[in-house]
């Protein structure tokens, strides 16, 4: 073995161990990182068994919407009947000048 070839395997056996080294140290970290989230976290199973809450809701937005009833709106001397009860309540807590202005938008289309 030549001195060259001697100093290439000495060169290589040195970053294999440095490689071995840093591969090492980044699972300590990793496995350091993930102990401590572990703590911080709280189970489901210990939230529903503790509080009892369902792990689910229902959104009012996507309910289907009864048409059976209307809500009568008053704007200008004329009554509209409106389908959707929150509408119709929005509508009602504007101040008269914004429902004129709402009533000219939706009454020229």
């Amino acid at each position: 073995m030549t001195e060259y070839e001697a100093y290439q395997e000495h060169i290589r056996y040195t970053h294999d161990t440095y490689c071995r080294i840093v591969i090492r140290h980044a699972s300590f970290d990793a496995a350091r990182m993930l102990a401590a989230r572990w703590k911080r976290e709280i189970s489901l199973e210990y939230l529903t068994e503790e509080k009892f809450v369902p792990l689910s809701t229902t959104d009012e937005y996507f309910q289907v919407p009864d048409y059976g009833e209307t809500y009568p709106f008053s704007v200008r001397g004329q009554t509209i009947l409106l389908d959707s009860r929150s509408l119709a309540a929005a509508l009602a807590g504007c101040r008269n000048r914004h429902r004129r202005k709402s009533f000219c938008i939706t009454s020229s289309t």
